[in-house]
């Protein structure tokens, strides 16, 4: 691998490369992220391979929902020229590369890991900043021009509900909660914007960089899409990605109208409270029925993992706090 990857890193700096400090990062079973240094040409540049390696088996949510390497290279292209803020992605890999579909962006500085954003000491004053700063990134996705992008599937409120309606029949088991839940929202959706915008898709604490100053860089946009941008801000606020700061809703920094009064003042739509809290509602509905699916595969033996055991015993939490948001919404 080391060789395929300096060879490709040579071609794209225009002189030999040596390859240092190849690791493997933690994250993604099958969707490879890779960090290392390269030297070419007397120049140090700290670098990423995001990869799928070769004849790599997609399971069926990958199937479905997920874009590929090359798409992926492209939206992050497109929103990395937009301003915003993302990792600046460089080159791509071919298919005489061997490493399977990939791309090389730039390492950007910060830490994913939310238990320390929202408890050490040396991010204590970013955390003043992370909500509003989330808002008004968000607005930044939201206004990359169309004409940018590569093609993208369409996905409205409807889509996403019968999605999720197969996925809960597949398991087999009755799941009155979630079908509560799924009955709520579909008599509930929201009629589809005239205009969809770029959606990250996966828009939370864990799938971005901070450091001190506050977010760095957005990562993992293999679920972009086009759709509601009120999709995005309702997966923020799901209480799974607080971490056990339950009383800030905005990814555990901040309230729900700090994050959309910074989402506005960015350029960002005008929130409607009630189109948002559907997106929560969806969004809560969406993490459980994947916990679901992840406890059916280390059950049925198709894969034994106890990190799939492990999140799907977190459907029962999110049964919680399903009934408590229907509840809030009368």
């Amino acid at each position: 691998m080391r060789e395929a990857l300096a060879a490709a890193v040579s071609r794209h700096f225009r002189a030999a490369a040596t390859i240092e400090d190849l690791s493997r990062q933690s994250g993604g079973a099958s969707r490879q992220t890779w960090s290392f240094d390269a030297v070419a040409d007397g120049r140090h540049h700290a670098l990423i391979l995001r990869r799928d390696p070769p004849a790599k088996a997609k399971t069926d949510r990958e199937q479905s929902v997920a874009i590929d390497r090359a798409i992926e290279f492209r939206v992050l292209r497109a929103a990395y020229d937009a301003g915003v803020r993302a990792p600046e992605p460089l080159f791509e890999l071919g298919a005489a590369d061997g490493l399977g579909d990939a791309y090389v962006m730039r390492r950007v500085d910060g830490t994913a890991i939310a238990r320390k954003l929202l408890r050490d000491a040396p991010y204590a004053e970013a955390r003043s900043r992370i909500a509003g700063q989330l808002g008004a990134i968000a607005a930044a996705i939201h206004a990359t021009d169309p004409a940018t992008l590569p093609p993208l599937q369409r996905r409205e409120a409807a889509d996403h509900i019968a999605g999720l309606r197969r996925s809960l029949d597949q398991l087999g088991h009755p799941q009155p909660v979630f079908e509560l839940a799924l009955t709520w929202l579909d008599r509930r959706k929201p009629p589809p914007l005239d205009t969809p915008v770029l959606v990250h898709g996966d828009y939370r604490t864990g799938n971005y960089l901070a450091d001190a100053s506050g977010v760095t860089a957005i990562l993992d946009w293999e679920l972009a899409h086009l759709g509601d941008p009120l999709e995005d801000l309702g997966w923020l606020c799901v209480k799974s990605w607080r971490f056990g700061a339950i009383d800030k809703p905005a990814g555990g920094f901040g309230s729900r109208e700090e994050l959309w009064a910074a989402y506005e003042r960015a350029g960002g739509r005008k929130v409607d409270p009630g189109r948002a809290h559907w997106w929560e509602v969806f969004g809560t509905v969406h993490w459980g029925i994947i916990c679901l699916n992840q406890a059916w595969k280390h059950l049925s033996g198709s894969i034994k993992s106890m990190e799939h055991a492990a999140i799907g015993r977190r459907a029962v939490e999110t049964e919680v706090d399903l009934l408590q948001l229907l509840k809030s919404a009368g």
